[in-house]
């Protein structure tokens, strides 16, 4: 992995972090910035090895959200209707990627989030921010709906929220972000943001890689599946973890007092 990629992989044991690598721009989601990470993300969800994910900006910045030269090309009226469609959709699998990634994906943020890089926040399971970052989603300021990002951050911070800061095109920083939910935490700098993703790092580490990932699925299947289709659903993957490796060794570790074999390096 180079220095100039769009994006840079850097391998911690069981744990990954992506760092996006367009600082000259601000990180901004450009086609080739989207289409490295999306190759990350897919060799990493085949990494079973992996236990976690961290997604962070270079240059001070995580991500200032979609690349704009790319949206003028398709507003030049070049573009059908299903084309322009086709391109937002395409920019939603990212974003939906990162949301069902069976290893826990944390996003710690600096600078600004804005646009697209908030939707990619509202996507992961935890965020770090620090106090001073900014946020904003943009998109109807300059004539568009956030399309694809709407989902995630109504499912991150509901619909009261998400209506104050899609219509108003509000702006705000890390205080205000973790306390309307986007952030778990929001700190004092870099110091502690990587002070906090240690801290979450070692409690993914104590739980079992598989268990977070079936956990994960059934927090997914929530958005589509109720009543009695979701207990079975619940149901089978509690049965398929019980039954496997981990479950057995997890019972057998509660009951001789012992940590559970996967906790090893979760240097509690």
């Amino acid at each position: 992995m180079t220095e100039d990629a769009a994006v840079i992989s850097q391998r911690d044991g069981d744990w990954l972090t992506l760092w996006l690598n367009r600082p000259a721009s601000r990180n901004a989601l450009s086609e080739d910035l989207v289409a490295a990470l999306r190759q990350a993300l897919e060799t990493a969800r085949a990494d079973a090895s992996l236990r976690g994910i961290t997604l962070r900006g270079k240059g001070g910045v995580f991500c200032a959200g979609g690349d704009l030269k790319a949206f003028r090309t398709y507003a030049s009226g070049e573009k059908t209707e299903a084309e322009v469609s086709d391109f937002n959709v395409a920019g939603g699998t990212l974003f939906e990627m990162v949301h069902s990634m069976p290893q826990v994906v944390v996003v710690l943020v600096e600078g600004a989030s804005m646009a697209g890089g908030l939707g990619l926040t509202c996507a992961a399971d935890l965020v770090v921010v620090t106090q001073d970052a900014q946020f904003a989603l943009t998109e109807t300021m300059i004539g568009i709906p956030p399309a694809q990002i709407a989902p995630y951050i109504v499912g991150r911070i509901g619909l009261t929220e998400a209506r104050r800061i899609m219509l108003t095109g509000a702006r705000f920083d890390g205080a205000e972000a973790a306390r309307i939910g986007i952030a778990n935490a929001a700190v004092a700098d870099t110091e502690a943001l990587e002070a906090q993703e240690a801290e979450i790092r070692r409690g993914v580490l104590r739980c079992a890689p598989g268990a977070n990932a079936a956990t994960k699925e059934i927090l997914l299947a929530a958005r589509q599946l109720q009543g009695a289709e979701m207990m079975r659903f619940a149901g089978d993957r509690f049965a398929r973890a019980l039954l496997g490796a981990e479950g057995r060794e997890g019972v057998a570790s509660f009951l001789e007092k012992r940590k559970p074999a996967w906790a090893g390096d979760s240097r509690t």
